[in-house]
């Protein structure tokens, strides 16, 4: 399977499609005031880097950052395709995150996912990939449905 990674295009239908898959597949996981994931909208701000991976086929993951404050960033809109799951492409690309983040000067990148069992791939990726679970950071505050994790780049 050959993946290309690049900048988002906004414009590109197909992934506002596969954005709105993944606002769909998180609704019935937790209460609204406990979802955080960004539409389309919330991507575009200025204060957010988003990329694409593609294969043959389409769009087979995303991943964003966005700012929390100088030198700490937040990882939005991770999610892989189902037919890609278990292939390392969400791997390759939590790295290449972290890799652009590194080569801004950013120091610390966090994380907020849920707490349920559906979250768990997610939780063992981040963890894997050295994250550790720490308490709200920015703007959030203690929630039972989100799992709050950081590390240093």
């Amino acid at each position: 399977m050959t993946l290309v990674t690049d900048r988002a295009d906004f414009d590109d239908p197909r992934l506002a499609a596969f954005l709105q898959e993944h606002l769909d597949d998180l609704r019935p996981t937790a209460p609204p005031e406990s979802q955080h994931a960004l539409d389309l909208e919330g991507l575009r701000r200025p204060s957010v880097r988003m990329w694409v991976v593609e294969d043959a086929e389409g769009v087979v993951a995303t991943g964003a950052l966005a700012v929390v404050a100088a030198g700490h960033e937040e990882v939005k809109s991770m999610r892989t395709h189902p037919r890609a799951r278990g292939r390392g492409v969400a791997r390759g690309l939590l790295a290449h995150l972290l890799d652009d983040a590194r080569a801004r000067g950013v120091q610390r990148v966090s994380l907020e996912t849920g707490s349920q069992d559906f979250f768990a791939p997610a939780r063992a990726l981040y963890a894997g990939a050295g994250f550790e679970v720490c308490g709200p950071f920015g703007s959030y505050t203690d929630d039972p449905n989100s799992t709050y994790m950081t590390r240093v780049v």
